[in-house]
């Protein structure tokens, strides 16, 4: 099978397309045939070395897949060949086919189809980690999410909406009317605004209730002024560095919580409590018309490298879709 492997680290001209031996599947997985995956920041990152994932015989980044099963281990039980499917992985995605998990695999909801789904996963699931199985985000409380139009973001806005929360974004000028048009009450262009200060004008001065944050850097001590008393900032990435100074003394007071999450190195047990739960509480919202995943490009596998690049540049709203195999439509 063609896979993407990092045979050395560094910028996009390291991404290689070769062939690989086709995965075999475990007990209780399953192999798919990869119809799309998609980019997170984690692949920018281990293509330059600093975010290693899991051992396999060939390193093959990407997080995150849709596709059809193609073969089944002897004990699974939740699928069957042909089943349309969408999923989080540690690594691998950026291959024609990957054995997973039964129970870390969801099915593709019918109003967004199988070459779309892969858009789902990573970002929807990190989303509702952090706004509410982390940040304890309810109905009518309000959240402030950073980088509104990312993958993240634009996930995080949908979410919010859907559990009747507000939701302040932040965001560059070219990129808030996007997240205006996907349900977010403010959108503050972080390059001319204080976020602090509109977060307080917004809240009556009361702060918000969750920060999801992906910036790190200046922005953690800001959040924490942001915050109402008893809140939560979760910390999910550090794009502008995790190396910060904060005021411990102002948590005391707010008795506020600093919790740091990822995805990736969680143990397989709780990978799929964490996407059942998911699929149970947030999926159905998909066919329901409440939330839609948010495309920005799509490239072929063999561009990998000019994906990788686009979203390098910060110019994406949404998600980079990666179409590894042609749709049923595309194959008539």
């Amino acid at each position: 099978m063609r896979a993407v492997v990092l045979e050395s680290y560094g910028g996009p001209e390291v991404l290689t397309v070769r062939e690989v031996p086709d995965p075999v599947p475990g007990p209780e997985e399953v192999v798919v045939e990869v119809v799309a995956t998609a980019l997170n920041r984690a692949d920018l990152l281990q293509r330059r070395g600093r975010y290693p994932g899991p051992p396999m015989a060939y390193e093959i980044p990407g997080m995150e897949l849709s596709g059809r099963v193609s073969a089944l281990g002897e004990r699974v039980s939740m699928w069957r060949p042909g089943d349309e499917v969408m999923g989080i992985v540690g690594g691998g995605a950026y291959a024609e086919r990957i054995a997973v998990h039964e129970r870390q695999l969801m099915a593709v909801p019918r109003s967004v189809g199988v070459a779309d789904a892969a858009a789902i996963p990573e970002v929807w699931i990190t989303a509702y980690d952090a706004l509410v199985s982390q940040g304890g985000l309810t109905s009518g409380r309000t959240a402030l999410v950073h980088a509104g139009a990312s993958g993240v973001g634009t996930a995080a806005i949908q979410i919010a909406k859907a559990i009747g929360a507000r939701v302040i974004v932040t965001a560059s000028a070219g990129k808030l009317a996007s997240c205006l048009e996907l349900g977010a009450d403010a959108a503050v262009d972080y390059r001319s605004e204080d976020f602090v200060a509109r977060c307080g004008e917004l809240t009556g001065g009361s702060g918000v209730d969750v920060v999801l944050d992906v910036i790190g850097g200046d922005y953690v001590s800001r959040n924490l002024e942001a915050l109402r008393t008893g809140g939560r900032i979760v910390q999910v990435g550090v794009m502008a560095g995790g190396v910060v100074q904060l005021d411990v003394g102002k948590m005391l007071p707010k008795r506020a919580s600093l919790i740091g999450t990822v995805l990736r190195p969680r143990p397989l047990e709780e990978k799929i409590g964490l996407t059942r739960r998911f699929a149970a509480e947030i999926l159905p919202l998909f066919d329901e018309g409440r939330c839609r995943p948010v495309i920005d490009s799509r490239f072929p596998l063999s561009e990998i490298a000019a994906a990788h690049e686009r979203m390098e540049a910060n110019a994406n709203v949404g998600k980079i879709v990666i179409d590894v195999a042609p749709t049923l439509d595309d194959q008539a």
